[in-house]
């Protein structure tokens, strides 16, 4: 790098971490910077915030050094921030990676900000722990994906004791709002709904997916026009602005690079089977949801966009043909 382009570079992080955004002063550690939670530490760095991160491959942290972002070497480390914001996979990574001994006994007096898609009962175990050990719990999933990270109009479901923008001086409000701008943050209730409600929204993801598909798929196996079936439905009360968001991707069967990959939608819909069951709801919808899915995925196609369960619905003899 010349020594023009490296003054720029520090020049340009230092004016992120001075800059006089809504999170102007709040001290995050970002725990998992893979897609969105890379987004998500950008956001929040040009929001003023005090941002370091973590994540189990070094080198997705110590990127964000470019913008002013401190890579911790451990989660420990990491620990010493106000909040932990965390944007992990799972709840079994979640609990290996915040609920370890070393980092356990740190938690008292901080604050847990978890945004990923989990379920209900996970959530609430999770809290507890989190409470016995001193910290405080806030469940805040999100709608949307890298693109509304970057610019921060994530749609932000809340759940905690009491609604954050009640309390003065809460460093979670102000993030919240560098996220998702005061209209897009919904507080549900405690935790455990905001997680029950991003989970139920998720599955949508799939029906929606999978029903356009098959839809679709069978418009072209009858030969008639795609553009005039698509012209009808956009007309209809049937629409939904997802379909052309993923036309093209099927048309072309290119699912390219993913916001949200396959491989997660699938545990999505796997853990909102299981929650259904619990709940005594009728999964076997679900379960077909599972099934096409699984297939997608078993085909290769786990890191590309979720529009490639088209693969599966419409062309299931090719079962492999995308396996590397």
């Amino acid at each position: 790098m010349s020594l023009m382009a490296n003054a720029v570079q520090v020049q340009n992080a230092q004016s992120i971490q001075t800059s006089d955004g809504v999170a102007h002063g709040v001290s995050v550690a970002v725990i998992g910077v893979g897609l969105m939670g890379n987004k998500i530490a950008r956001r929040l760095a040009s929001q003023g915030a005090s941002v370091s991160a973590w994540n189990r491959s070094a080198d997705k942290a110590t990127a964000l050094a470019e913008v002013g972002i401190r890579a911790a070497p451990t989660v420990a480390q990491a620990a010493t921030a106000d909040v932990l914001l965390l944007s992990l996979s799972d709840a079994a990574t979640i609990r290996a990676t915040i609920l370890a001994d070393d980092v356990k006994e740190l938690l008292r007096g901080k604050t847990v900000l978890q945004m990923g898609t989990i379920g209900p009962k996970e959530s609430a175990s999770l809290a507890a722990e989190v409470v016995a050990a001193g910290g405080r719990y806030v469940e805040a999933p999100v709608l949307g994906s890298q693109p509304e990270a970057e610019k921060g109009t994530l749609l932000i479901m809340v759940g905690a004791d009491a609604d954050p923008r009640d309390t003065p001086g809460d460093p979670v409000w102000p993030l919240l709002k560098a996220l998702g701008q005061e209209p897009n943050i919904h507080y549900i209730g405690p935790v455990g709904t905001a997680a029950a409600v991003k989970l139920s929204l998720n599955q949508l993801i799939a029906s929606l997916t999978v029903g356009f598909s098959t839809s679709l798929g069978l418009v072209q196996r009858s030969g008639a026009p795609v553009d005039k079936f698509m012209s009808i439905l956009r007309a209809s009360a049937l629409y939904a602005p997802t379909y052309d968001k993923k036309l093209q991707k099927m048309l072309d069967r290119d699912y390219g690079a993913a916001n949200f990959p396959t491989k997660h939608l699938l545990k999505d819909v796997r853990l909102f089977e299981s929650e259904a069951a619990a709940a005594g709801l009728d999964t076997r919808l679900l379960a077909a949801l599972k099934g096409v899915v699984q297939d997608t995925v078993d085909r290769g196609l786990a890191d590309t966009d979720y529009s490639a369960v088209f693969d599966a619905v419409a062309h299931p003899e090719g079962k492999g043909e995308h396996q590397q």
